[in-house]
């Protein structure tokens, strides 16, 4: 008889697949079918259990997710103590359909599971396990319902499943929740009842990830037809992220939350009533129009003392804003932001030279903002951060198979993911010879080979690099290709050290503001962070800041609070190097004006005209 059920399921799968049964063959289940048949090649007869993880290879792939799952887990813990009673089992599963999270039901509903592999480790992909509630909802990203003969394989027909993907704080598919019963006397309107309990909890969880993610900044619920969306955004209201509800609702993009966007261009609100947590406010269009009631929630580190923020000037939206933001008032960077600018919608690379700290990546992710490619992905790469063996197969990608360890369904390379968009290669000056050689023919080329791919893929990249070596040096000496050198210098962009800056005291003001925004610095403090030279450049100023705000005693930071070391540990490596820093201290401290730099260094003004041409400091034009 069971042998009979499952013919009978078979050719109905068939039918429906071949649009020839008497259903509605453009529903979704019927969609899938059709997806099982042709693209994935799938026998709706095959017996046995799904693929499963070992515990070694479970450990591996949850790793990255650990702290989204911690976020999480209260909620799992909820829904599964709400739908036990009814038999059902909660999984959490990634993105590729591996549960990683699993709660099971009552004694004699969990020996099924078990018994049919239904728990942690086990794979549900469309692709292996054709038409299921986890592997169907993450192939579509949309709420499913599959209900027991609605699967593709004959052997789940026991089984009721309800899946709601799972999306992280900047609306990308994370992983998936899923309930799932093999009760018989469970009708179909009670799974709904089940689908919707699901879809309820797992926005929750995706505002606790959102919460857990952003804790250091405000965030606004903003009301809309699809459901609440969450907006964080920092000190200066600028936004710093959206949830995928509201980057639906506004249209928000990764180029604009990169930019530094201002919140009021999107949404305005009384700041001043935003004092305790999760305060309600009446919300506005930019235009005026009413939005409805929101919240708006403090960072956690201003819980306790919550002050409103100071209103801020509309001012008109400019893309570059991020890229003048950085540029403050020091004469070179200036300089180098309306270069920038010129080039910002032609398709030249960018090559930036800066110690390590200064923040190369933030100045790079402003270039991209500021771009015509704002829109597509900003992809980063630390070719010093990563082993040798391994920048290979993140920059180029890999086929399925290409080697021992890779990903069954392979990897796209770093490459292809910025197509469209902007690739940033930092530390380029590590970058082994033999990349190099293929990067070069990337770019040459505008086409990326993966490992073990029998036809390469046309990609469109603006290429940003970044590196604290000589690279001109090091093609002299061969340590470093010269034609990639060439490829890589379309437009060259120094990054002062924080100690060279001339508007130093105006970026010590701002990230004092940032990381210490409700402390107070000291005279005797301040006197001490003008005067430090700064060895780690703005890493290290953020964290001493960072620091000193933490140990502050009534809300001021005062010189014992400063972990600056003696900068000794790093002298100048010969006098050239310090000829060049008292020549910018200099500059620095009469804002640019090489006649009064002259005049207090005792030289003649040509002869410091030559040493900062020859020098390449960049002054104010």
């Amino acid at each position: 008889m069971a042998s009979l059920s499952a013919s009978n399921h078979v050719a109905r799968v068939l039918s429906v697949a071949n649009q020839l049964a008497d259903v509605d063959a453009s529903s979704r289940i019927a969609s899938s079918w059709r997806r099982c048949l042709i693209s994935h090649k799938l026998d709706p007869a095959r017996q046995g259990p799904p693929q499963t993880l070992s515990e070694a290879e479970i450990r591996h792939v949850a790793e990255p997710m650990e702290e989204m799952i911690r976020l999480v887990t209260p909620e799992l813990d909820d829904l599964a103590r709400v739908l036990r009673d009814a038999g059902y089992c909660v999984n959490l599963a990634d993105a590729n359909a591996t549960m990683l999270f699993s709660r099971l039901p009552g004694e004699a509903d969990a020996r099924m599971f078990m018994d049919w592999k239904i728990y942690t480790g086990s794979n549900f992909s469309e692709a292996f396990e054709g038409t299921n509630g986890l592997g169907t909802a993450l192939a579509e990203q949309k709420p499913i319902l599959v209900h027991r003969d609605e699967h593709f394989r004959a052997q789940w027909h026991m089984f009721s499943c309800a899946v709601v993907p799972l999306f992280d704080q900047a609306g990308r598919l994370t992983g998936a929740v899923n309930i799932t019963s093999c009760r018989e006397d469970l009708e179909r309107a009670a799974h709904q009842l089940a689908l919707a309990v699901t879809m309820e909890a797992t926005r929750r969880m995706e505002g606790a990830i959102f919460r857990g993610h952003f804790r250091n900044a405000w965030i606004a619920t903003v009301p809309g037809d699809g459901g609440s969306g969450l907006l964080a955004y920092d000190e200066d209201r600028r936004i710093v992220g959206a949830c995928r509800s509201a980057r639906a609702l506004l249209g928000l993009t990764d180029g604009l939350i990169a930019s530094g966007i201002d919140l009021s261009r999107y949404v305005k609100f009384d700041h001043h009533a935003a004092r305790s947590a999760d305060e309600t406010v009446e919300l506005r269009r930019a235009d005026g129009s009413g939005l409805g009631q929101g919240h708006v929630t403090p960072p956690l580190r201003a819980r306790s003392s919550v002050r409103p923020l100071a209103p801020r000037r509309d001012e008109p939206v400019d893309r570059f804003d991020a890229l003048h933001r950085l540029a403050g008032r020091d004469p070179g960077l200036i300089r180098s932001v309306r270069r920038l600018r010129s080039i910002g919608d032609h398709n030249l690379p960018v090559l930036l030279y800066g110690e390590t700290g200064v923040g190369k990546d933030v100045f790079a992710r402003a270039i991209h903002a500021g771009s015509s490619r704002a829109r597509g992905n900003y992809v980063a790469l630390n070719c010093a951060a990563m082993p040798e063996s391994l920048i290979d197969a993140e920059l180029f990608g890999y086929e399925a198979g290409a080697f021992t360890g890779a990903r069954r369904d392979g990897s796209k390379g770093l490459i292809v993911q910025a197509d469209g968009g902007t690739l940033f290669l930092d530390e380029i000056g590590d970058m082994p010879i033999a990349l190099q050689t293929r990067l070069l023919r990337v770019l040459e080329n505008r086409e990326v080979w993966p490992l073990g791919a029998l036809k390469p893929a046309a990609v469109d990249i603006r290429l940003i690099s970044a590196t604290h070596r000589d690279l001109g040096r090091m093609a002299e000496e061969g340590a470093f290709r010269a034609d990639l050198y060439f490829r890589l210098r379309g437009l060259e962009v120094r990054l002062p050290a924080l100690r060279e800056r001339a508007d130093r005291d105006d970026v010590i003001r701002q990230i004092a503001r940032e990381e210490a925004p409700n402390c107070r610095v000291s005279d005797e403090a301040w006197s001490r962070l003008s005067a430090y030279s700064y060895p780690g450049n703005m890493r290290q100023l953020r964290h001493v800041l960072r620091l000193a705000g933490c140990t502050a005693e009534d809300g001021v930071i005062t010189d014992a609070d400063l972990d600056l070391p003696p900068f000794g540990g790093r002298a100048e490596p010969d006098l050239a190097a310090a000829e060049r820093a008292t020549i910018v201290e200099a500059l620095r401290k009469h804002g640019g004006r090489v006649t009064e730099a002259a005049r207090v260094l005792k030289l003649g003004r040509a002869t410091l005209y030559r040493k900062i041409k020859a020098m390449k400091i960049e002054t104010a034009q």
